[in-house]
Formats: C-alpha cells, structure tokens, sequence
C-alpha cells in the first residue's frame, strides 16, 4: 500500500507555486512544435534529417521521435505526468547530443559545438528542472495530489 503511494508521490508530487510555469511553457511548446514540424517537413527535419544523421530506417525514428515530442510535450504543457514525461525527452535530447554534436566536438571543437547545442542544452536543463520540481501549481498534477 504505501509502495503506490510513494510511486504516486514521486511521479506526481510537485511544488506548491507557480515557478515551474514558464520552464512548462518553454519545454512543451518547443516539443510540440518539433513534433509537428517532423510531421509537416520530412525533408527538413524528419526522415530527411535522421537520413542525413545516418540512423537506420530513419521513417520509422523520425515519425517515433515526432510522436514522442508531441505527446510528451503536451503533457508538459498541460503539466500531466510531466516528471514522466521529461524522461523520454531527455532520452531524445541525449541521443541529439550524441548523434550531431558530438561529431561536431570532435572534427570543429568545443566553441563551435558549444554555439550549435546551446539550445539543446537550455532544454535539457529545463527537462532535468522538471524531473526535480514537477509541474507547479497551475497544473493537471496539482489536482491529483494530496495537499499535505
């Protein structure tokens, strides 16, 4: 019994203010759009980019990956399940990491990797923010949990 609870508190459980409201805003609105734009421009950032990066049947994870944004990221927005929502996120902003800026650290060095993940790096931030903290008070999460 306390076992869910305690896994009903972790995945749940969030700050009582509304300080976590601009990083939601920030997070889901960019993922979403991502998503959508996977969808929208193949070409440019879907299937053609994960082509172009050199993934495996690049259909199949342009089309995965885009759906994972779409969901995850209008759960962060809405602020449902939103600590379990930045996991598979993070997962999607590591795997970024490795397969495009890592080449790029290692043929044109730190700064001109540093320029091209500076906003791969605001996001992962911003996800491990609401990994810690949760989805605040203006949130569907708030309305589930016990005030204590």
């Amino acid at each position: 019994m306390e076992t869910k609870k305690g896994i009903k508190t972790i995945i749940l459980n969030t700050v009582n203010d509304n300080r976590t409201i601009l990083p939601r805003l920030i997070v889901g609105l960019v993922f979403l759009s991502e998503g959508i734009q996977k969808y929208l421009f193949p070409e440019l950032v879907g299937t053609g980019r994960f082509e172009k990066i050199g993934f495996a049947d690049p259909d199949f994870w342009a089309y995965f990956v885009g759906t994972f944004e779409i969901i995850c990221g209008t759960l962060v927005l809405i602020g449902l399940l939103t600590r379990l929502a930045a996991i598979p996120l993070l997962f999607i902003m590591m795997t970024a990491f490795v397969t495009t800026k890592w080449p790029i650290l290692m043929n044109k060095g730190f700064w001109s990797m540093a320029h091209e993940y500076r906003t791969d790096f605001a996001m992962t931030l911003l996800l491990i923010y609401l990994l810690i903290y949760g989805a605040g008070k203006w949130s569907a999460d708030s309305k589930f949990v016990t005030k204590q």
